[in-house]
Parts: structure tokens; C-alpha cells; sequence
């Protein structure tokens, strides 16, 4: 996969260029509201390196398919 329509979801790691199929919900409680849900995008390939990344940090929240994500009202 490579991202192969204009404006498409990309993934969300560094250099990746491959199609989004996950969205990683987070929020880092230092600087973020309870209710606030930022979101990183993955590939298959790094759905797992992310969520690890944010998980060890304690911001993951969620991790849903991109084409089930619905973003939370006011967000």
C-alpha cells in the first residue's frame, strides 16, 4: 500500500507513506482534558510500533479501524 489516492489517509509513522487502516485515539493527561482524543493514524505495519510508543507513555486510549473511527462531538 502507498497511499495511492490523493488525499487519503496516510499513516501517521515517520517516512511511511502507506494507506491508514487504524486510528490510535490518545491524549497525554499532562497538557490534555480527560475527554481530549488526539489521533495518530497506522498501516498494518506500524499499528503495533505506535501503539506501543504511546501505550509505554500511558496516552493510548484506543485503537479502532480507520473506517469504523468516529471522531467524539467537539473534537
Amino acid at each position: 500500500m502507498s497511499g495511492s489516492e490523493p488525499g487519503s489517509p496516510v499513516c501517521s509513522a515517520k517516512g511511511c507513506r502507506a494507506d491508514a487502516v487504524w486510528v490510535l485515539a490518545w491524549n497525554n493527561p499532562k497538557i490534555h482534558t480527560p475527554e481530549r482524543r488526539k489521533t495518530w493514524l497506522a498501516c498494518e505495519e506500524h499499528r503495533e510500533h505506535l501503539s506501543q510508543f504511546l501505550g509505554v507513555r500511558g496516552f493510548l486510549k484506543d485503537v479502532v479501524a480507520f473506517e469504523e473511527w468516529q471522531a467524539p462531538e467537539g473534537a
